[in-house]
């Protein structure tokens, strides 16, 4: 039976946690998607007043009369260009051949780390825990090594999300800003930049993991 002690804990840190991210995550939303709001002005001879964000006067629209028109097609007429010479100029992704080469690269790497594994629990007699951290370690310090040769992005190049998904693209994602920042110096380079790729799936990571620990939790 579990105490109430617990789950007073298991809900105070819940709350903590989230109300840690709350602040960066409205801050982000009332930067990036202003409300455009609608005010209705009771003074005398003024009607009604249309405001944008934070209640500052919108400017007019610049597609009124035949001027504004024509700027306005000509806008949309070098839209269609660009789009039409993007369309021309990317290349012709090769879904069938790119599956094939993720799939066997991904469980090329897997089998590698099955075989640490086996091996550190055979010849060792490593429990699974430890052997299982030792295949993770063994990876993550290869893929940090062929990072750091220039490897591991050839090898990324021909197989896209099989060294992705695997643990190795954690790893070359933690490796890769180090690398790029660094003549920034130790601190404002390599430090701040450390975690510009790994940052968001270490914090929606660690979410989902106390939402989904939390549900069962309270539920099984």
């Amino acid at each position: 039976m579990k105490s109430k002690d617990t789950r007073q804990k298991c809900l105070v840190s819940f709350f903590v946690f989230w109300g840690m991210l709350y602040p960066v995550w409205r801050r982000k939303i009332w930067t990036d998607k202003k409300p455009f709001r609608i005010r209705f002005c009771a003074c005398p001879g003024r009607g009604i007043g249309r405001y944008g964000p934070r209640g500052r006067a919108a400017s007019p629209s610049p597609g009124k009369g035949s001027e504004g028109m024509q700027q306005s097609q000509s806008k949309r007429d070098r839209i269609a260009e660009y789009k039409q010479l993007i369309a021309r100029i990317t290349p012709k992704s090769k879904l069938a051949q790119g599956c094939l080469r993720a799939f066997w690269v991904g469980g090329g790497i897997c089998v590698l780390g099955q075989g640490l594994m086996d091996y550190s629990r055979a010849a060792w007699r490593l429990t699974q825990p430890l052997a299982s951290a030792f295949a993770s370690i063994v990876l993550v310090f290869l893929t940090a090594l062929l990072t750091g040769l220039g490897v591991f992005d050839r090898i990324a190049k021909y197989a896209g999300a099989g060294t992705v998904v695997p643990i190795t693209g954690f790893a070359n994602a933690m490796v890769s800003p180090a690398m790029e920042f660094r003549p920034e110096g130790f601190v404002l380079g390599t430090g701040a930049r450390l975690f510009t790729i790994a940052g968001p799936v270490l914090v929606y990571g660690i979410s989902a993991s106390v939402a989904v620990g939390l549900i069962y939790y309270f539920l099984f």
